[in-house]
């Protein structure tokens, strides 16, 4: 063999050397739970569509200071879904495939989209179909743990939900009001009549991807102006008298779950949709009795995850990597 192949031979070693170090450092092992492990390229693909929406929703300070915070909490509720599916896989919980299947069309039919448009909304997210279904059973899985270890031995009593009505008896009473959600395109302050025709025609264009059957809960997390809340765009209830006046008038005529046009008001374009009503008066305690079993409930089972999930990392291998 001639020097000069020989010295070609070891090059090549070493760039291939090189670049096996490289991926193994870009997918390394950034949480080991129990005997299943995360990558950091499982971690940064699910994460994607969250980055995307943080990076152009948030608007304070060190924003890859709180980029880090917020994947490291991601990776968190990872770890956590996964030591439910190991727990759930120990319990013999099984979830079939006609059981995804059912998830799958609910979710189509709830959001009307035929089933290439839900193919093509997947990959919008860059999600096949495969890591949908994926994701799905063990998202159903979680909910058979969840329901047979907690939601089943969750009890709330009469005089729980009576209690609470004395304490929140506010809640139930006033002038007549409407529950919103609302997407805004705010105006700059000094924005000129081109800047103004851009932002009109982005909201006209929102307002189509409804008009497509895109759920208005993904466009409202989208452009939420409060990256941090838990549902930033949820305005809450109402009065006559204390909003914007332009939006006012379409709120309380628009139909419960449905959506408006583009509203235009010297602050921006809003799109809003009523998602609950309130009338004037008080509202007996039979008639929100479910209502606050629900919330009641959802407390409840809130606080007994979390502490459910605290003793399962505590009998668990858990380390983080990040």
């Amino acid at each position: 063999m001639s020097k000069v192949r020989t010295t070609i031979l070891a090059v090549a070693a070493v760039l291939l050397i090189g670049a096996i170090a490289e991926a193994q450092i870009a997918d390394r092992i950034v949480a080991v739970v129990n005997d299943d492990i995360i990558t950091f390229s499982e971690m940064n693909r699910a994460f994607e569509p969250y980055r995307e929406r943080f990076i152009a929703d948030y608007r304070g300070k060190d924003q890859k200071k709180a980029l880090d915070e917020a994947k490291r909490a991601f990776l968190n509720r990872m770890i956590d879904n996964l030591l439910v599916e190991q727990e759930a896989k120990k319990k013999g919980i099984t979830v079939h495939e006609d059981e995804i299947d059912e998830a799958i069309k609910e979710v189509r039919q709830q959001n009307k989209l035929s089933e290439e448009e839900f193919v093509a909304a997947l990959a919008r997210e860059g999600i096949t179909p495969a890591e949908y279904r994926s994701n799905s059973r063990g998202h159903l899985m979680r909910l058979k743990l969840i329901g047979r270890q907690i939601r089943a031995k969750l009890v709330v009593t009469e005089e729980e939900i009576g209690e609470y009505y004395a304490k929140h008896r506010e809640e139930y009473e006033g002038k007549e009001s409407v529950r919103i959600r609302q997407i805004l395109l705010t105006l700059p302050a000094d924005a000129t009549p081109e800047v103004r025709q851009q932002m009109r025609a982005e909201a006209e264009t929102i307002h189509k991807e409804l008009l497509a059957g895109r759920p208005f809960e993904e466009l409202c997390t989208k452009f939420m102006q409060q990256p941090a809340a838990q549902d930033a765009c949820d305005i809450g209830f109402i009065e006559k008298g204390t909003i914007l006046p332009e939006v006012e008038s379409v709120a309380f005529s628009l139909p419960t779950g449905e959506f408006s046009s583009v509203i235009e008001s010297p602050v921006g374009f809003h799109i809003i949709q009523t998602t609950d009503r309130r009338g004037a008066g008080i509202k007996e305690i039979k008639l929100v009795r479910s209502e606050i079993k629900a919330k009641l409930e959802n407390e409840k089972l809130q606080k007994k995850l979390e502490e459910w999930l605290v003793e399962l990392r505590k009998k668990s291998n858990v380390e983080i990597r990040l």
